[in-house]
């Protein structure tokens, strides 16, 4: 954190202890390697055929290192923003989360968190005060390229009794782009070779309004793990003693539905961002998550292929089979 004023201790700001423009840049960078992503994979699974197939991933995106996945490139850039969070109650939602272009095994990941919005959460009798500290992280790799650029919003401890108001960027609205914005991450992409190396349905295929609803879920195991992996620092991930049973980092949540969408779509080429993400309600490992996506609109794009814009609605069922809203993401797709 560059605001030399500032005091925040060993274990991350209390709500009260931020002001809006901290700019937090300690996090160490983290270099994707074959290791990171394989034991990532090992976590939430995943069939992107890129990030697998390396003769697959040069053809079709012209740089000989392997295709990263994006799930493990967004869950980086999310642990690196933790040193703000680690006192964190929940985390609540994403906004913008798109790609300015698409990392390979090889490149370093680092990542700036700035504070710019914050709201006191409603007092309630007996519980102590918090409030929501809204964030932009934004994402380079070793050449200060973007990679990343988005926002999210967590719930933290207050010291005191918050009574100066809401200050900053707050509601955030759903993020919108135009296709050519979206799409220029992988401007330079063979589609094509894409296309001719794997079976449809391609883009050309897809409908709006099609809704997939899949048999089969997944449990979500190694939670501590993948947030370790990921060098997510938030307290609750890790520490069972700090409310009675630990919490699912939300991005595990949503690397599994992430993995049921490439099941659904097993020629998904790659996910080129979100539009926003809203977690509903918490997880905890041994839950086993079930998902529902909706092709909510396709745009062609003049190259050839095109975007599917997506909603993945996921429910958890834990051990005594309740079941319950755990995810509403939209995204985005790019089909060949």
């Amino acid at each position: 954190m560059t605001r030399e004023s500032s005091t925040i201790g060993i274990d991350g700001p209390f709500y009260d202890d931020l002001k809006i423009g901290d700019r937090f840049d300690t996090a160490p960078a983290m270099r994707l390697t074959d290791g990171l992503a394989a034991v990532h994979h090992a976590i939430v699974g995943g069939r992107l055929r890129l990030a697998f197939d390396a003769d697959l991933s040069a053809s079709v995106t012209g740089r000989p290192p392997p295709f990263a996945a994006p799930a493990l490139v967004w869950d980086v850039a999310i642990g690196q923003s933790t040193v703000v969070t680690q006192r964190a109650i929940a985390n609540l939602f994403y906004r913008g989360l798109f790609f300015r272009q698409a990392p390979s095994i090889g490149d370093t990941l680092k990542t700036v968190t700035t504070i710019i919005g914050l709201r006191p959460a409603s007092a309630k009798p007996g519980r102590p005060p918090r409030g929501l500290v809204t964030m932009r992280i934004a994402t380079s790799d070793q050449d200060d390229r973007p990679v990343l650029d988005f926002c999210r919003c967590a719930m933290l401890p207050a010291r005191q009794a918050e009574d100066s108001g809401v200050r900053g960027e707050t509601d955030l609205p759903r993020s919108e782009q135009t296709a050519v914005q979206t799409a220029a991450a992988v401007e330079s992409w063979n589609l094509e070779a894409y296309r001719k190396a794997v079976q449809s349905p391609h883009f050309g295929d897809l409908r709006a309004g099609t809704v997939h609803r899949l048999a089969g879920g997944d449990v979500v195991s190694s939670a501590p793990e993948l947030a370790r992996l990921t060098m997510n620092l938030a307290t609750i991930h890790h520490d069972s003693t700090q409310s009675g049973r630990r919490l699912v980092y939300g991005g595990h949540t949503i690397g599994l539905a992430a993995a049921q969408l490439t099941r659904v779509f097993p020629s998904l080429v790659t996910i080129l961002g979100w539009h926003d993400c809203d977690h509903l309600g918490p997880v905890h490992e041994g839950d086993t998550i079930h998902s529902e996506v909706t092709i909510e609109r396709c745009e062609a794009l003049s190259s050839g292929g095109g975007l599917v814009h997506l909603r993945s609605f996921a429910r958890a069922t834990d051990l005594s089979g309740k079941v319950s809203d755990v995810l509403d993401w939209r995204l985005i797709g790019l089909f060949a």
